[in-house]
């Protein structure tokens, strides 16, 4: 009977109150929804936060190799554990009169009601603490009235039931906050890495300025509009008295920081907020960070990490396994060196990738040493792109591939900072002259260094190209300067070719950094020799090009994704490739190519099969590569030191470090085991592919199960590549001179008989300027 009195007498006070204040339309509305909506007995059971589902990584076989997901989406606190000042700040920001009504504001609930029926829809807030609880809690988040009015009932009756305090502790326990943290607990630990018991008042006024809108507010993606709220908040909080002139002015100096980002940080204390927490992964870790990459960029970091997706990736693991052990006997030992005009040192360090040319699939990727040592989540096997604000460059006549996708952070590539190729570049000019009709035999000077006409000198180039060592050929066709990486003729060539062409080609090939501006290169003859900054993903996936006869697979890690409805949202099995070199083009660069490993600049790279490439290395040995591929595997190596690029002078018996010592000798190591299950075919032979399945699990297939990782029950297709249709097998080639005609699109055919003795000597040559020697 009580409880039937006070009812009514609350009825006829919000009766009495909206009358005074709003127009008869919003008291019915109130009023009917006290009289058919009864009051509840009891409370209705809270519904869990509804957790996101794990989405699990396989690779080409099946196996699982890695899950992303949510970090911990709360972290238990008890009230002790929340600072006083942090309940202040949501007060003052959601709901000042918190302690004073009865768990609805009656005013601003009626003055929002009539705004919604007014509007036609509902729009306003006007929701107490005690209504968002409810809301996120027991009645969800759906946009209608009955929603709001059911909010209001329950959020009554909650409040004559349970203590005030209470009731704020469960909403700072609860709320999201933010990079999927539901609660103060998870939210410090989150953006302060520390308890929540441990936040300043500053630090909490910034958490408090999230709630309305976690996405809009959050410091990491908008720091201003955070700022702009976390000041707002401490305002709130003087006004209310929870903060002393001294201690409102003192929180106000401490602006958000986030830690990595461009702006060097304010002077004085600030309110630090930390970069989100990296996915630790402990197997195939390099790989992991580029399929994260590639997915959240294509689908949203939500969908990746909370989807159920599941992602069949493209890695081999007997591959992997080879390219982690080469990458490893490399680098081994090797000291770090010392930072120029700075303090501490800088580790070597050294990056590999591995494509499948007539498929694009990733086999392997190692970007570094250690992926989870300290400064080691740069990913040296992947690249950038190029700023567009670089002030020093005014016109561009070849714009990067990269930069619309860098835009709208799609770039998959990204992740290392990229560096020059050297004489790794060269081929991307033999590819645009032979487009052109300049055949192989075209014959240049060659003298051990070539002053570039009409070049305005520069402090750092004073227009002269040299050779390695000075060394002087007299004169060389473009085979022959291939084969022992003549400068001065290809700083020849690419002024007869063009430098925005030379630049056009790479980016057909996959260079997506590559561009040209004619006021900052200047077609010296220095861009020849790889003065852009490129990654080994970016170079392997360009060569493989040259491997599959001119038909381009874009790069990519990524089988099959399936969502958790069994929807196929990518299926990269039987991608059409895009042809973007004439066939006679590629096979010519191929054919020059393979004079480098039989006889040239990369004889360390020899295994004993048909393979091409080429040897590189920029200014004073700062980096060194080399590039080759078979009919199966194409394959990019890169060494230098992670932090700066320093002169390699005397490294693992390499003195200095050149393209054709440790990388081509790694190249060696790592494709000889990689193919060794794989048949000898030559170029021109159909090259044997092996097709992925599907052949996941019944487990993964239906669902996924956001709790313990299991593995797939069954594997897909493994074990060698399978010689397709028709195409037979040949022997390894015998040291032997070979003949070949290879007539160039455009030109005149040329037959040369060229000598490919295995383990020939090696003639390399000195760069003065942006790359060079092999």
């Amino acid at each position: 009977m009580g409880a039937f009195i006070r009812f009514v007498f609350r009825t006829l006070v919000i009766i009495f109150v909206c009358s005074a204040a709003v127009p008869i339309t919003v008291v019915m509305v109130v009023l009917a929804s006290f009289i058919f909506l009864p009051l509840p007995a009891k409370l209705p059971n809270p519904k869990a936060i509804e957790a996101g589902q794990v989405s699990r990584v396989y690779d080409q076989n099946g196996q699982e190799i890695g899950q992303f997901r949510e970090f911990d989406q709360s972290i238990p606190v008890r009230p002790v554990d929340i600072p006083l000042h942090m309940k202040q700040a949501v007060i003052s920001a959601e709901d000042r009169s918190f302690y004073q009504h009865g768990g609805v504001d009656v005013r601003g609930s009626a003055r929002a009601l009539y705004a919604d029926v007014r509007g036609g829809g509902v729009r306003q807030g006007g929701s107490t603490i005690t209504q968002q609880y409810v809301k996120n809690t027991y009645v969800g988040k759906e946009r209608t009235l009955t929603r709001k009015v059911r909010e209001a009932v329950i959020a009554s009756q909650l409040d004559r039931q349970v203590d005030k305090d209470e009731i704020l502790f469960r909403y700072l326990d609860t709320v999201s906050l933010g990079e999927g943290a539901y609660g103060v607990g998870a939210a410090s630990e989150t953006y302060f890495r520390k308890p929540v018991s441990q936040i300043s008042v500053s630090e909490a006024a910034m958490l408090a300025g999230m709630i309305p809108a976690p996405s809009r507010y959050e410091p990491r993606g908008n720091p201003m509009l955070a700022e702009t709220k976390r000041q707002s908040v401490l305002n709130q909080m003087l006004h209310e008295g929870y903060l002393t002139a001294e201690q409102h002015a003192e929180a106000m100096t401490q602006t958000i920081y986030v830690v990595g980002s461009a702006a060097a940080p304010p002077p004085g204390p600030h309110t630090i907020v930390y970069p989100r927490a990296q996915t630790q992964f402990n197997q195939y870790p390099y790989f992991m960070d580029y399929v994260e990459k590639y997915l959240k960029g294509k689908y949203g970091a939500k969908k990746v990490d909370s989807g159920g997706l599941r992602i069949q990736t493209t890695i081999d693991p007997a591959i992997q396994a080879a390219a982690e052990k080469a990458v490893a006997d490399a680098i081994s030992g090797a000291p770090p060196a010392k930072i120029p005009d700075g303090d501490g040192t800088t580790p070597l360090e050294m990056g590999l990738t591995a494509v499948e040319p007539q498929t694009g699939f990733v086999k392997a990727l190692v970007g570094g040493r250690d992926f989870n040592a300290p400064g080691g989540q740069v990913n040296l096997a992947l690249g950038y792109c190029p700023p567009r604000n670089d002030k020093r460059i005014k016109k561009i006549e070849v714009e990067p591939t990269c930069w619309p996708l860098a835009d709208e952070d799609r770039y998959p590539q990204s992740g290392g900072t990229g560096r020059q190729p050297g004489s790794s570049w060269k081929p991307f000019v033999l590819a645009a002259a032979f487009e052109k009709g300049v055949p192989p035999t075209k014959v240049y000077p060659a003298p051990n260094s070539y002053k570039v006409p009409d070049c305005k000198p520069t402090p750092t180039f004073d227009c002269t190209i040299g050779n390695y060592e000075g060394a002087s050929y007299g004169s060389a066709d473009l085979r022959t300067a291939t084969k022992k990486s003549i400068n001065t003729v290809f700083a020849q060539l690419i002024r007869d070719v063009g430098c925005k062409e030379t630049a056009e080609m790479a980016k057909k090939l996959g260079i997506t950094s590559a561009y040209y501006s004619p006021d900052f290169h200047t077609c010296s003859g220095s861009y020849a020799l790889g003065v852009l900054n490129v990654s080994p993903l970016e170079m392997a996936s360009a060569y493989s090009t040259f491997a599959n006869r001119g038909l381009r697979q874009e790069p990519t890690p990524i089988v099959r994704v399936v969502d958790n409805q069994g929807n196929v949202l990518e299926d990269n099995r039987r991608r059409e490739p895009t042809r973007v070199l004439d066939e006679v083009v590629a096979d010519n660069v191929t054919d020059v190519l393979r004079g480098v490993i039989d006889g040239g600049t990369g004889t360390r790279a020899n295994i004993g099969r048909p393979a091409a490439g080429k040897t590189g290395t920029s200014q004073a040995s700062r980096n060194s590569w080399f590039v080759g591929y078979t009919p199966t595997l194409s394959t990019a190596i890169w060494v230098g030191y992670r932090d700066v690029p320093i002169p390699m002078k005397s490294v693992k018996g390499c003195a200095p470090m050149t393209g054709g010592c440790l990388p081509a000798k790694t190249w060696h190591n790592f494709m000889a085991p990689a193919l060794k299950d794989v048949p000898v075919t030559d170029f021109k032979q159909p090259a044997p592919i092996k097709l992925i399945t599907d052949k996941l699990s019944q487990q993964a297939r239906t669902g996924i199960d956001p709790g313990t990782a299991r593995k797939p029950s069954s594997t897909g297709i493994g074990g060698p590549y399978q010689v397709g249709p028709g195409a037979p097998t040949a022997e390894a080639p015998a040291a032997t001179p070979t003949t070949t005609t290879a007539p160039v699109a455009g030109g005149p055919g040329s037959t040369t008989t060229t000598a490919r003795p295995p383990g020939a000597t090696t003639t390399t040559s000195r760069p003065l300027i942006g790359g060079g020697t092999g």
